[in-house]
């Protein structure tokens, strides 16, 4: 079973983690305001979150959360160089890749799961480049998002985490990954903040 309460170590990865990567729908914001602010000044991953939004109006995030977190924000622009310690969020209307070096890639590829941006394009993509060194995060939402993106994850040995579905005002993201991966943490988004805390005080992020 996965495990419902933060462990006392990660045996995963001891040489740690280089990104984190984020994704949610309807209800992950709301995880998100208990997730951004508790990441230390001190953070070594890079943050990438790919949220839900309306596609024809300009997201607020870094607005939102700009005032709540220590780490800089930065809304998301192609070919930027992924830097350490930051959080890129997603634009509206475009698909978030990593590409090769790190860097951050932008694509109007079609919807997937009606969405765009959509969280598995993020989650496949930075499997690809972080392999075992990547976090994997799924929140609330009302689609299947994601569980593929969390499955390329487990895939390549990176660590999984699922918002416990009882704590989401959408369960069925979190229900999707569930059935389809066996996932490293099942947390509430305050046990999973003291999981990244955990991570980060054991320098694995």
């Amino acid at each position: 079973m996965p495990s419902a309460q933060r462990p006392p170590q990660s045996t995963h990865r001891p040489a740690g983690y280089d990104a984190i990567v984020i994704g949610g729908s309807s209800g992950g914001i709301d995880a998100l305001v208990q997730l951004l602010p508790a990441l230390p000044v001190t953070l070594r991953a890079a943050v990438l979150a790919v949220m839900h939004l309306p596609r024809d109006r300009r997201s607020l995030l870094t607005d939102i959360f700009r005032h709540r977190c220590a780490l800089p924000l930065k809304e998301a622009h192609d070919k930027d160089a992924i830097a350490p310690g930051t959080v890129y969020f997603a634009p509206p209307d475009y698909h978030l890749l990593v590409d090769a070096g790190p860097r951050l890639a932008l694509s109007v590829d079609a919807p997937l799961h009606f969405s765009r941006p959509s969280i598995d394009v993020l989650f496949e993509s930075a499997a690809d480049q972080y392999g075992e060194r990547l976090v994997g995060i799924l929140l609330s939402g009302a689609n299947e998002d994601g569980a593929r993106g969390l499955e390329a994850i487990a895939a390549a040995g990176g660590l999984v985490v699922v918002q416990d579905p009882a704590s989401a005002s959408m369960p069925a993201m979190p229900h999707a990954a569930l059935a389809r991966v066996a996932v490293h943490h099942v947390l509430p988004p305050a046990g999973i903040a003291d999981l990244l805390a955990h991570l980060h005080e054991n320098c694995l992020l």
